[in-house]
């Protein structure tokens, strides 16, 4: 009987340390850990073109992928890049799984609640994709139509923040939610929904590379979405990998590398005013 006392005690005491230690890892600032072990884990949507994706050759590229890297080879750090899923990527950066959410990821006052944000760097806004032939040329045209949006983006919690512009209008008062915006895009292209709820970049690139932008409408509604900026986010404890990020953007900027990255993959320098000044 007291042997079993014993080890049940010991077992208990183990899982408790291992709770403590896991609490320990994720609320404390890391930087010392990223540079003595010359890595840092990103996580990512591999499908999100052109900011970071797997190409095919099996080879991740884009925007993003080509930023993060000029950062982190500032500071001797390797990446190692997470596919993750969009709609977990809170969770994954708060149990400890990834270190950093980096992927077209916009800067919201109810992410800024879960996560520590970088200085925007990009800036960004909402559109709707539509067939040219379904007739459909604004958002009030989508009243009675099937909307589509990508589970966990800043587009449909937007969204759901201003039901007046399109969820009370739309079918079913909601969009069908997608884990990909490639997924959607094909139920798009098939009929399945009239309309996807998107982000400008993605929706731009996405049809020109496809050859499909003369065959379909990119509907700019910003002014009645407010726009956006993507940023890089962080855990609330990493302060000091987020002011050698920002610090990196600048440095960036200066040098010109940033510009070059931009105009790399779409032509013209977008960084923002935190990045330049």
């Amino acid at each position: 009987m007291k042997k079993f006392y014993l080890g049940a005690l010991a077992l208990v005491t183990s899982l408790t340390l291992a709770a403590c230690g896991s609490k320990t890892e994720t609320s404390a600032d890391k930087w010392t850990t990223y540079e003595s072990e010359k890595s840092i884990t990103i996580g990512f949507d591999e499908t999100f073109v052109p900011m970071g994706f797997k190409d095919k050759s099996g080879d991740y590229v884009g925007f993003d992928i080509d930023l993060a890297t000029a950062v982190f080879d500032q500071y001797g750090i390797a990446i190692k890049w997470q596919p993750i899923n969009w709609d977990l990527k809170e969770t994954e950066l708060n149990n400890g799984k990834i270190d950093l959410i980096w992927n077209g990821y916009s800067l919201t006052e109810e992410r800024a609640e879960k996560v520590l944000f970088t200085d925007p760097y990009l800036p960004t806004s909402d559109v709707i994709i539509t067939k040219k032939s379904s007739g459909i040329t604004s958002a009030a045209d989508m009243a009675d139509k099937t909307l589509g949006a990508q589970s966990g983006s800043s587009s449909y919690d937007t969204f759901l923040s201003n039901p007046a512009i399109l969820k009370d209008i739309v079918k079913d008062n909601d969009a069908t939610q997608y884990e990909t915006f490639t997924q959607a895009f094909i139920d798009l292209k098939s009929d399945r929904i009239d309309g996807l709820l998107v982000d400008n970049i993605y929706a731009n690139y996405y049809l020109t590379e496809e050859g499909e932008l003369g065959n379909y409408n990119v509907i700019d509604i910003s002014k009645e979405f407010q726009g956006q900026n993507f940023a890089v986010g962080a855990r609330k404890s990493d302060k000091t990998l987020v002011e050698n990020i920002n610090k990196a953007f600048k440095k960036l900027y200066e040098d010109g590398k940033f510009q070059e990255i931009s105009k790399k993959w779409f032509g013209e320098d977008l960084a923002t005013e935190d990045v330049k000044n």
